[in-house]
């Protein structure tokens, strides 16, 4: 896997990705993205997948410091990422770290989940990023792991850096905006993007969010010169941040 079209976009134009109804196109450093209606991006022409912050096994982490949550967030954010895999059929999985909620996730995995993981995994590449949550290699689970990859004009890394050059796609803030929409403040998870960088939506069933109105996003994409698309009701809708709350 590596940049073999990178060049020919630049001299020929770049194709237009098959955008499914409901998903979107997002642009960044001269590469069209789809995002998924999901939460995941889909890199067409390197048939690359990238989701973030799956952060498997947050329930069994809980029950172990005696807060008790339903067990079934591994299973219902496999379920989710099978759905996306069969939309898709990407030939590589990169999974932007906290894919798992701690490093002794892995062991905590049960073995019907387990087997679901390997069944994603089959016939493709697994990239596992490292994350904050999950900093230590993950082993005994299929894939590789990276503490960041590059591939052509992208950079796939964990934690956004303010410094990055352009391309860089980043979980880790867990993007959620809110609108008033129609006399009542409606809240999802989104992308945030303005062109030079995305930062993904949490793909764990269990994940939190952060508003993207925070200071960790406007000093990120320096003010409020970005847009997010908010996952909802199964479709993507494009808003100015500006115009969230």
């Amino acid at each position: 896997m590596g940049p073999s079209k990178q060049t020919q976009w630049r001299e020929e134009g770049e194709p237009k990705p098959t955008c499914h109804d409901g998903d979107g196109i997002l642009k960044i450093a001269g590469v069209s993205l789809v995002a998924d209606r999901d939460g995941a991006l889909f890199w067409q022409e390197e048939g690359v997948l990238a989701v973030a912050d799956l952060h498997l096994e947050k329930g069994s982490a809980f029950a172990v410091r005696g807060i008790l949550l339903p067990p079934y967030d591994t299973a219902a954010t496999l379920e989710r990422l099978a759905r996306v895999l069969a939309r898709y059929a990407p030939r590589t999985v990169i999974a932007l770290g906290d894919s798992f909620h701690d490093d002794n996730g892995p062991a905590r995995i049960l073995e019907l989940d387990r087997a679901e993981l390997g069944r994603l995994q089959h016939g493709r590449d697994w990239i596992w990023v490292a994350g904050n949550h999950d900093s230590k290699p993950i082993v005994g689970l299929g894939g590789i792991s990276a503490a960041t990859l590059a591939i052509g004009a992208l950079l796939f890394r964990h934690q956004p850096d303010p410094m990055a050059p352009n391309g860089e796609i980043a979980g880790h803030l867990h993007p959620i905006a809110r609108i008033n929409g129609r006399g009542r403040i409606v809240s999802r998870r989104c992308f945030a993007c303005d062109g030079r960088r995305i930062v993904m939506p949490a793909f764990g069933s269990y994940a939190g969010g952060l508003n993207v109105r925070d200071p960790a996003f406007t000093e990120l994409f320096g003010g409020l010169s970005y847009k997010v698309y908010m996952l909802s009701g199964g479709r993507l809708y494009s808003v100015s941040a500006k115009r969230c709350l």
